[in-house]
């Protein structure tokens, strides 16, 4: 049995560690109350622009689009979203897991014809043990997600899309729902499917007066879609990486609080134990 002193050591850096879990998820939880409120505000305005689409693809008859061109896939764009700190349970862990599953699917392909868009530091450090070089890293835009360099990422990939540099486009984030349910997703960005889009018509949709005309309205609508689509993941992630921080800080959090409860129990019938002991050599002194 450990000593009275290492029990007591123990309980002292048990509370240490457990002052910095908890003002960790404190931290955590006020980030994530901004990062929720940004997404929440965020998701009617890209919901009412997608929806402009599809009900715009239903009422003006046949349109087609550069970005939604099937072809064979030779070259892949892979954005991944991650975070740049651990402490937030699984969820660098699985992007990483997603990461090799694409891959995995993308063998046939030289590594070379997989560039990779590595946003968070985590799956940056983690795609080049992997031996893959990513394209570009973006660091502090998993710390403070921008919407102009957000869409500066995204005309990038509609512009080699469209030279047929890329053939296709991957995104891996976590989706948002809640504090505690963010689900791992990996979506398809380019080609887009407008066939998809058809079928999603509102029921309440408006029959459109278009001007100047339908193909230009499409042009123009299309690559707003596409941008808002790759900033919603971006914001989703961050989201996410602050609620899982935030639940895994109160699990370490709550996981330090049995611990010293154990500890001091232990602690205290050691004390006991020593005490007995202390006069029990008393009294069997004093009948010598």
């Amino acid at each position: 049995m450990a000593s009275l002193r290492e029990i007591k050591s123990k309980i002292s850096s048990v509370k240490s560690t457990q002052q910095i879990t908890s003002a960790m998820r404190m931290v955590s939880t006020v980030k994530l109350a901004r990062a929720q409120r940004i997404t929440e505000n965020f998701r009617p305005y890209q919901q009412k622009v997608s929806q402009i689409l599809t009900n715009f693809l239903s009422t003006q008859g046949s349109v087609t689009s550069l970005y939604e061109e099937q072809r064979e896939v030779n070259k892949v764009a892979i954005v991944v979203f991650s975070g740049n700190m651990n402490l937030c349970g699984a969820f660098n862990s699985n992007v990483v897991k997603e990461f090799v599953k694409t891959t995995d699917q993308l063998a046939h392909l030289p590594k070379e014809n997989i560039e990779i868009y590595a946003i968070g530091k985590k799956i940056a450090q983690a795609i080049k043990k992997m031996e893959f070089e990513p394209k570009m890293e973006f660091d502090e835009l998993a710390n403070n997600p921008n919407y102009d360099e957000t869409v500066e990422i995204a005309d990038s990939l509609m512009k080699q899309f469209q030279e047929k540099e890329i053939d296709k486009v991957i995104v891996i984030y976590h989706h948002f729902i809640s504090k505690g349910s963010q689900t791992l997703t990996s979506e398809t960005l380019l080609p887009i499917s407008l066939d998809d889009l058809k079928e999603q018509k509102d029921e309440g949709y408006i029959d459109y007066i278009v001007e100047p005309d339908k193909e230009t309205i499409f042009s123009e609508l299309i690559p707003q879609v596409i941008k808002l689509k790759l900033y919603s993941y971006l914001i989703e992630s961050h989201a996410s990486e602050h609620a899982a921080r935030s639940i895994a800080m109160q699990a370490a959090t709550d996981n330090a609080d049995d611990l010293l409860e154990e500890l001091s129990l232990v602690y205290n019938k050691s004390r006991q134990q020593s005490i007995t002991n202390e006069l029990l050599d008393i009294i069997g002194a004093t009948f010598k």
